[in-house]
């Protein structure tokens, strides 16, 4: 087994379940020290054993990513305590979405979730990127989203906080990049969840239909993705937006 991580710390915000728990998983098994983090304790413990009887060196920090950069601030410092004083690889992968339209958007939702999906991870990133620099270099990825470039008629709010990700990414590029941070994000596509219905997954089979890939993705894509990215293998990659969504975005999609 390659282990492209080997030595190297990473922290993996919303990593007790789905993406950011293949996340945090595939990291662990290339030889990186990772932190868990969200705001389950139970979850976050089973994810910590899974990865640690598999032979891998993991740990957890509880974590309520508000948006206040307090929450951001204790997790970077909670986190830099355990991987021996900085953090090499931060994935800003928590958000939410709460379903709605913008009509039946209130005030509250739309700061919840540019709260989570926007100011936790700019903070985060302002709490941990300085000692990166100091370390000698570091990478950043963060998650965006299909829907922030192919319109869909919900989700406004949501697809949008993941825009403005999509573009602290290439902003950061450029800001850090000369100082030896490598800032570069992923867009999933429809990705498969364990929480899904049958409902869910039949709506899921439908955007999908006509693409080349044809179904829905799995965690595990993204996760080979990020492993990629923050790895060596992606030295000269700067400020992209990598998609993995099975053509849904890149690929005139035909309904058949």
């Amino acid at each position: 087994m390659t282990q492209r991580l080997e030595g190297r710390t990473a922290l993996v915000t919303g990593s007790t379940s789905n993406i950011g728990r293949a996340i945090v998983v595939a990291f662990a098994r290339e030889g990186a020290h990772v932190v868990v983090s969200g705001r389950d304790e139970a979850r976050g413990a089973e994810v910590v054993g899974q990865i640690r009887a598999d032979g891998g060196k993991a740990d957890f920090v509880r974590a309520d990513l508000d948006g206040s950069p307090a929450a951001s601030r204790a997790l970077a410092a909670g986190a830099s305590a355990l991987l021996g004083g900085h953090v090499d690889v931060l994935v800003n992968n928590a958000g939410i979405y709460p379903p709605s339209t913008t009509p039946t958007t209130d005030e509250e939702t739309f700061d919840r979730v540019f709260g989570v999906n926007v100011k936790a991870p700019f903070f985060l990133t302002q709490a941990l990127v300085p000692a990166m620099i100091g370390a000698g270099g570091g990478v950043v990825v963060n998650l965006g989203s299909w829907i922030t470039r192919l319109g869909v008629p919900s989700g406004a709010v949501y697809s949008t906080s993941k825009g403005a990700m999509e573009t602290l990414t290439r902003a950061w590029a450029s800001e850090f990049g000369p100082q030896g941070i490598r800032v570069n994000a992923i867009s999933p596509g429809v990705i498969a969840s364990a929480g899904w219905d049958d409902t869910t997954r039949g709506m899921a089979d439908v955007m999908m239909r006509g693409t080349p890939a044809g179904r829905s993705g799995q965690p595990d894509a993204i996760a080979a993705a990020a492993v990629y990215l923050a790895s060596d293998d992606a030295e000269f990659v700067h400020g992209i937006v990598l998609d993995v969504d099975g053509g849904r975005t890149g690929v005139a999609v035909v309904a058949v």
